[in-house]
């Protein structure tokens, strides 16, 4: 996740089949934060920003989310906890969850939007053959 670079990494894009999501939005890269079978609890507000993502290399596009959330999961150590994050936490929470559920940010886009970055994803692959 770190030399990708990337913030935030859920089991299912390196294909462990857990429910289990890292995530690390400091600047130090010292501030893991792992989650383990997490729910979202509650949603508040909206927020649009800027996504990518390192299961769609390349593609960045501005996605609406909440912008605060509240969590429930457990840690490394199998004890439950919750937390309420904001800002870039919270987008980051509720992008990775997304993957545990199988989406990826690019199914919050308009079907326009995804048509265009399939043609790009598509162009990318035929350049690296």
């Amino acid at each position: 996740m770190y030399a990708a670079p990337g913030i935030g990494l859920a089991a299912t894009q390196v294909d462990v089949h857990e429910q289990i999501v890292v995530i690390d939005v400091s600047e130090t890269h010292n501030d893991l934060k792992v989650f383990i079978n997490p729910v979202i609890l509650e949603l508040d507000g909206t927020e649009e920003s800027e996504e990518g993502c390192l299961s769609v290399p390349g593609i960045y596009e501005t996605v609406q989310r909440a912008n605060r959330v509240k969590v429930q999961a457990q840690n490394e150590n199998g004890e439950s906890f919750q937390l309420e994050a904001d800002g870039l936490l919270a987008v980051c929470i509720q992008h990775e969850i997304d993957h545990l559920q199988g989406k990826v940010f690019v199914e919050h886009l308009s079907h326009l939007k995804q048509t265009r970055i399939r043609a790009k994803l598509k162009k990318q692959r035929r350049e690296t053959l």
